[in-house]
């Protein structure tokens, strides 16, 4: 699998873009910022084709992007969980009304949930459910790459904010023992904010889950 990282928006939001191989020319891509006009460039720079985007949840950060990806490429699928679905549509849930910048969008193509598999441009990736920073938070999971995704549940030494509607602390050390910490220590960790690191690592790191 080649990944490409792009850190997008006043956020610093990490989007991937995924392809199968370095010739591939189908990609998936999660999560796309603030603004997706890096990942519109790349795409057409490396004459790549988009055919699916994976959002991690749905805060303003995640999603806002989407409009314009569509635009660009109209036969791309948008995938999110159900329980996150309405932040698309809704400029309250996904917090870009209190930025003052209200922002919705279409709703989402596919629904994901809990154990469900996303196979998209010949990338398989698992879905796990793991709510907490939302409701709908998901990770994705590659057992072949070993390697997943962490939405904004877990960072390097650190793990996500469950301050806003629909946040819980304890939902969200839940499931980041229950669903991450159960996977390979060698497993890598792309998270929605900040630099790569392991399950080891934060295992043994990680002050918020001593």
């Amino acid at each position: 699998m080649k990944i490409d990282t792009f850190i997008l928006g006043a956020y610093e939001t990490n989007c991937y873009i995924l392809c199968e191989s370095e010739t591939a020319k189908d990609c998936l891509i999660i999560d796309v910022g603030l603004e997706s006009g890096r990942l519109i460039d790349f795409s057409h720079q490396n004459k790549l084709n988009p055919v699916a985007i994976v959002l991690t949840h749905g805060h303003i950060d995640h999603i806002a992007g989407v409009a314009a990806l569509r635009t660009e490429f109209p036969a791309i699928k948008v995938y999110i969980h159900k329980l996150d679905a309405g932040m698309l549509t809704e400029s309250y849930s996904n917090l870009s009304a209190m930025m003052g910048a209200a922002f919705s969008t279409e709703p989402a193509d596919l629904f994901i949930e809990d154990k469900s598999v996303v196979e998209e441009a010949g990338i398989k990736l698992e879905v796990l459910h793991t709510p907490g920073h939302t409701s709908g938070g998901v990770c994705l999971y590659s057992k072949d790459e070993g390697v997943v995704f962490t939405d904004d549940a877990l960072f390097a030494d650190s793990v996500g904010r469950t301050d806003f509607p629909g946040g819980s602390m304890a939902q969200l050390v839940k499931s980041i023992r229950e669903k991450l910490f159960t996977l390979p220590d060698d497993t890598v960790i792309y998270p929605g904010h900040g630099p790569k690191t392991t399950i080891a690592q934060e295992k043994a790191h990680n002050q918020f889950l001593q």
